[in-house]
């Protein structure tokens, strides 16, 4: 193989068409076989994959075959092709659990070849779950050879095989831990036997100092202890934060690897915080520059960090940003860059530093350093920040355009004063050329400066005109085009805007023509002047032509709400708005349950949220900028999946109970809390939380336990409840869990109550006792052991109250209160002797009652006098219609330092037992 000529080719002379490499496999068959021509061909069969070539499965397996036969020439270089190509052949070919044995042979700890590694990782490939056991005893002697190569891909090869059979794979932990521990380590290179042509004597153990090994040993050890909490913070204090260990581990990325370990065990325990902070702290001083940077970054990004705990942090940073290494100065400024976002003042220490960095030639690290000035600096360097930004904006890309956009949008809130500058510059390169996201941020950034800083709204109002009249994102131009039927009739001069508006309507495609009908009825609605209301009339008549049914139907509907106060009213000046998880939810459920389908879907049951609380749950699962531009993996890691809403949450406690045979006949769910009731502390050997569930004739709680005892299995788990006297309820059974282990997460127990009177709503207090069978677990056999004892753990009391059978509901309380008037009420006084003042009192009624707060109520403006305004729906009553009531709460509260807080209560709803109800939980 001539390497001039590859190297003139640019590389391209690997390329073959599929078709040809297929003919060509006719070399495997030849004798003898010539290593150096299979080499080639093989090569061209991995660049094929490398590069998306797909083989058919018929193609692929004759190729895994021909390959096989290769296993007759002894030459070490040709045999590592050979198990490259089955590795990355396995997935697609048939029948590849047949080459076990020939890889195997190549297995055995006694063979001095250089080619075991390369059978170790592609055995891991092919075999599957059954096969796991058979090759046990070479994987676990091939985990603490004393070549770093073998036991390298030994520990990887078992963290593949995790998934497939984890029981086996966690019988390793012993051998994965001397791997930690090993001291003589050697390690062998193929490169060299590749290019002399691979004989067989040219394996040679040489010394390795890199303990490769110890990193993928780590990650195997925290794979198997994963759900062991206590195991990781024990794992964590033996090697690192002054354990009897913390010499062993010298790989400086498992020493990265610990400081992730770390860094989650702080977060988890607030016990070993402290001692966690000391060990991170002590590897600033790490002779790898690799751990400096994760040590401090660990440090910046804990939880509740405070300024005291950052000062030998920010102190390396600093150091750091001098380096003549530009990835080690870009590390440091991202890390201050992200700790400047909620500590601005301890980064405010090196500016002197980040000014420097402006000017580097590397763009990226004069981003991230003019950003993070935009944050720590005061309202006098904005000036000259903003000319220092333009001057190098062309020359960034979109990702981090948006991350300046960001800091920019941040900076106007902090300095509305510098809103004229910060305008003109966003203005600017909205103009720019771009990609969505980047145009995207920007917009957003002027939206956040138009709801935030009321003078500056017509002029960036008029800089978004200018935009969408040439603006080639048509989501762009629908969310402009919104927010202008919404700010713009507030301004002094609205009909400057109208023109805008109809031009998307005579110039864009359908989508925008829709929105634009949309945003001119708002003018004819909210501007207060006839001449407006009759030119938006004549405007949207034009539309009644359009060729888009969409637009047509808009402007009919637009043009009857004109002319009639009352529909404008509920589809323009609304100011409530569905929330769409539970709408999703509820329609989903609608369509699947035929025995629906004979009545009308009742929308009057939805809940609804104010405009404002909508945009601010859209703003909030907004990502930031740093997150678009490459998000941390730390933060990936610490990310925690969980319901969003309490619709979701529902529809997944839904499908729970709808799996549980003992509950179908038990109807829909009509309500499930919105978050479980923790009843034990999360430190705990056992941890339970309780989840209530609503149905017509039934109350189902549900128990969810975690097991954190490692060496012990719970069997016949149960939660025994005992209802206070006047709960109405009954029990019925209980669902335990068969079989608990810390290993194996959460187990679920189900109790099942009846109500004796289902036209009435069931409350009480609930004594809560964990039962179970605890047995020990046999280590060398990981089975638990036969006889074990009976046990019982108390929990907290567990309550039923009005709150759990009301959902929290936007309306406009004003209106809503005065559409009552005729409907059943309720009012009566109470004394809240154990509120210490009216926040503590609004927050408890909010709590207990679990309705909406309305209008800023929950927060009191004065000390002694306050107007708690409340809305909800409440769940039907059996025997009382199948719709949810609507229910309102005025709390008229007073506060004085000998009496307490004084309440007194008024409530009306459409239902006299939900007035009732809502009364008695006071």
């Amino acid at each position: 193989m001539s390497f001039k000529k590859d190297e003139e080719a640019g590389g391209m002379s690997f390329y073959h068409d599929k078709s040809t490499v297929i003919q060509e496999a006719r070399v495997f068959n030849e004798s003898p076989i010539s290593p150096r021509k299979c080499r080639a061909l093989l090569t061209r069969i991995v660049y094929l994959l490398y590069i998306g070539e797909t083989f058919s499965t018929q193609e692929a397996t004759t190729l895994f075959f021909g390959v096989t036969k290769l296993f007759q020439h002894k030459d070490a270089a040709l045999r590592q092709m050979v198990y490259l190509v089955i590795k990355e052949l396995s997935t697609i070919a048939e029948d590849v659990i047949m080459v076990t044995s020939s890889i195997m042979k190549d297995m055995q700890p006694n063979l001095e070849v250089v080619y075991r590694p390369n059978a170790i990782r592609a055995l891991a490939r092919i075999i599957d779950a059954q096969s796991v056991q058979s090759v046990e005893r070479f994987f676990k002697s091939a985990l603490v050879d004393r070549s770093s190569s073998i036991s390298s891909a030994s520990l990887v090869s078992s963290y593949h095989l995790f998934p497939i059979s984890p029981a086996i794979i966690k019988r390793w932990s012993n051998e994965a831990q001397e791997a930690v521990n090993a001291k003589a380590v050697s390690s062998f290179s193929g490169a060299s036997a590749y290019l002399s042509g691979g004989g067989q004597g040219g394996y040679q153990a040489v010394a390795s100092s890199s303990y490769i090994m110890q990193y993928h040993a780590l990650g195997l050890l925290y794979l198997i202890r994963e759900k062991d909490r206590m195991a990781i913070t024990k794992m964590v204090q033996q090697l690192g934060s002054g354990g009897k260990g913390s010499g062993i581990v010298r790989n400086p990325m498992a020493v990265c690897m610990l400081i992730r370990f770390a860094r989650k065990v702080m977060d988890e325990d607030p016990n070993v915080r402290k001692q966690m902070h000391e060990y991170l702290e002590g590897l600033l001083r790490h002779k790898s520059e690799m751990v400096n940077i994760e040590a401090a970054r660990a440090i910046c990004e804990m939880r509740d960090v405070q300024p005291g705990d950052l000062y030998r942090t920010v102190a390396v940073l600093q150091l750091f940003m001098n380096s003549p290494k530009p990835v080690i100065k870009f590390a440091a400024v991202k890390t201050l860059n992200k700790l400047a976002q909620i500590l601005p003042q301890s980064v405010a220490t090196v500016n002197v530093e980040m000014e420097n960095l402006i000017t580097d030639s590397n763009r990226s690290i004069a981003t991230y350093a003019i950003t993070t000035l935009l944050k720590t600096g005061n309202e006098a360097s904005v000036d000259r920040l903003m000319k220092q930004i333009s001057s190098f904006m062309a020359d960034i890309t979109d990702e981090f355009k948006i991350i300046v956009v960001d800091a920019i949008r941040s900076l106007c809130l902090k300095f509305p004063a510098k809103q004229a500058v910060m305008l003109s510059f966003l203005s600017g390169v909205l103009r720019d050329e771009g990609g969505y996201d980047f145009k995207h941020a920007v917009v957003e950034a002027i939206f956040d400066m138009v709801k935030f800083i009321k003078d500056c709204r017509e002029t960036a109002l008029a800089h978004l005109c200018e935009f969408i009249e040439d603006c080639e994102f048509t989501k762009l131009s629908v969310r402009i085009l919104h927010l202008l039927g919404i700010e713009g009739p507030k301004t002094r001069n609205p009909t400057k805007f109208i023109r805008y508006i109809y031009n998307r309507v005579v110039l864009e495609n359908a989508v925008v023509r829709a929105a634009a009908v949309s945003s001119l009825a708002k003018f004819g609605v909210c501007v207060e002047d006839k001449a407006v209301m009759k030119s938006v009339n004549v405007l949207l008549r034009r539309c009644l032509d359009d060729v888009d049914d969409e637009v047509r139907d808009r402007a009919a509907m637009y043009i009857k709400v004109l002319e009639e106060k009352s529909l404008a009213d509920v589809f323009v000046r609304e100011e409530a708005t569905f929330s769409l998880a539970t709408l999703e939810n509820e329609l989903v459920s609608y369509v699947k349950d035929e025995s629906k389908h004979s009545s009308a879907f009742d929308v009057s049951s939805i809940p609804k949220v104010s405009r404002e609380q909508a945009q601010a749950e859209i703003a909030q699962n907004r990502p930031s900028a740093l997150d678009i531009a490459g998000p941390s993996t730390s933060a990936a890691a610490e990310a925690t999946p969980q319901a969003s809403t309490s619709a979701e949450a529902g529809s997944s406690y839904a499908a729970q109970l709808a799996a549980v045979p003992e509950l179908q006949s038990y109807g829909p769910v009509l309500k499930s809390s919105t978050k479980p009731v923790e009843l034990t502390e999360s430190e705990t050997e056992y941890v339970v939380s309780a989840v209530k569930h609503i149905f017509k004739e039934h109350i189902v709680f549900q128990f969810n336990v975690s097991n954190t005892i490692p060496d012990t299995v719970l069997e016949q788990v149960a939660v025994i409840m005992n209802p206070s006297p006047e709960s109405g309820l009954t029990e019925d059974f209980i669902v335990p869990i068969d079989s608990l282990t810390s290993t194996g997460g959460a187990g679920v127990v189900y109790v099942s109550f009846t109500r004796e009177d289902p036209s009435t709503y069931a409350a009480g207090t609930f004594g809560c006792t964990l039962k179970f069978v605890s047995k020990e677990v046999d280590p060398s056999s990981g089975e638990p052991e036969e006889e074990g004892y009976d046990d019982e753990y108390q929990v907290e009391e567990l309550d039923l109250g009005a709150g759990d059978y009301i959902t929290p509901t936007y309306v406009t309380f004003s209106n809503e209160w005065d559409k009552l008037a005729d409907a059943p009420s309720l009012t009566e006084t109470f004394a809240l002797s154990s509120s210490e003042s009216l926040k503590d009192a609004c927050k408890s009624l909010i709590e207990v009652l679990n309705m909406l707060p309305l209008g800023g109520t929950e927060t009191p403006t004065s000390n002694s006098v306050h107007t708690l305004n409340l809305a909800g729906l409440v769940i039907p009553a059996a025997g009382g219609g199948e719709k949810s009531s609507k229910i309102l709460a005025r709390c008229r509260m007073t506060y004085s330092p000998g009496a307490g807080v004084t309440l007194e209560l008024g409530v009306r709803a459409e239902k006299d037992e939900a007035a009732r109800l809502v009364m008695a939980a006071i």
